[in-house]
Order: structure tokens, then C-alpha cells, then sequence
């Protein structure tokens, strides 16, 4: 039965982590005003027919804080960049110089910048959901183990320990939602 109770707590720490793992990309995916290529981590290319992630038919790159540069490895995929780009809808206006597509980020407006940490927030947010269920789902596993004969002492040690990892990561998810807020804020 200790084993059992062991596996449901190292499982349930990690999809806890899992769930700090995918908040930490959702938020790379957030601007905070530098260009970074992580911005068009979404972004999508017809290639021949076939949607295809944009770091795989070019090079993406930042030579400077306002400007993000995408190298294709084929020139006749320059249109496509663009097009994968503006149907993104991220905001931005791709324009090419026959060799390279140009970026250039904008800085964010005041309002903009509120936008995203409303963003960030219904992210953390959403992490924070994912916690909770991962708890839920832990906490029933060890009421079937009780039914099937766990002592109480184990059931009530078992649930203390699944809080405080909640808990924990409840805490390292706001944590690290008050440094993209204040990334996001800083000008």
C-alpha cells in the first residue's frame, strides 16, 4: 500500500510540475516588449501543402530589440513566412527584402500591456485550475486505497503532503505570474 501512495504523490508532482512547465511556454508566447522569436512560436507556414511549425523552413532571429528576422531556407517560401505571419494574427506587418522577412515590433501601448497581464493572469489562472485537479484526482486515488484497507493515519499524512504540494506550486505559479506582470509593465 506504501508504494501505491508513494507512486499517486511522485505522479501527481509531476503533473504539477507539467502544469508550471506549459505555463512557463504559454508565457514566453506573451510579449513583454522586447522582440524575442518566441513570439512567433505559433505561427504556421503552408510548406508544399502541409502546415509546418515557422522554425522549420527558416531561421528566426532578433539581431536587435525592436526587430525579429526570419531567414527561409527556401527563397520561394518568403510569401508563405509572411502570409503564416499575418494569418497568426499577432499584430505584426511582415514586410521582406527578397532575402529575409523583416519584423518590426511595435512598442506596446499602455493599454496593450494591461491586455496581456489580463492574459497572463487568465494563464496563470488556468495553471493554477490544473493544480487543483491534479489534487483532486490525488486526493480520490487515496480514498480508493482507504476502501481498499489503508490506515487513516497514512489517508490523513498522505492528503497533508498532496497539499502542501499544491500549495507549493500554487505559490511558484504566482510567483512567476508577478515577473511576467512585471516584465510586461516595464517600459
Amino acid at each position: 500500500m506504501n508504494e501505491e501512495v508513494n507512486f499517486i504523490l511522485d505522479s501527481t508532482k509531476e503533473s504539477m510540475t507539467s502544469a508550471l512547465k506549459h505555463l512557463e511556454k504559454q508565457f514566453s508566447n506573451i510579449r513583454a516588449g522586447k522582440a524575442s522569436p518566441a513570439m512567433l512560436g505559433s505561427v504556421t507556414v503552408d510548406y508544399y501543402g502541409s502546415k509546418t511549425p515557422l522554425t522549420q523552413v527558416g531561421n528566426v532571429s532578433t539581431p536587435d530589440a525592436r526587430t525579429i528576422t526570419i531567414q527561409p531556407y527556401e527563397k520561394t517560401m518568403i510569401r508563405e513566412i509572411e502570409k503564416g505571419i499575418m494569418f497568426a494574427n499577432l499584430g505584426f506587418n511582415p514586410m521582406n527584402n527578397g532575402e529575409l522577412v523583416i519584423i518590426s515590433v511595435p512598442p506596446l501601448t499602455e493599454e496593450r500591456r494591461r491586455d496581456l497581464v489580463k492574459q497572463a493572469k487568465v494563464e496563470a489562472e488556468d495553471s493554477k485550475v490544473g493544480v487543483r485537479n491534479d489534487r483532486k484526482s490525488a486526493n480520490s486515488e487515496i480514498k480508493k486505497l482507504e476502501k481498499e484497507g489503508l490506515s487513516e493515519d497514512l489517508v490523513k499524512n498522505s492528503e497533508a503532503d498532496i497539499q502542501i504540494l499544491t500549495d507549493s506550486h500554487i505559490k511558484k505559479i504566482d510567483d512567476m505570474l508577478s515577473v511576467k506582470e512585471k516584465e510586461i509593465m516595464t517600459i
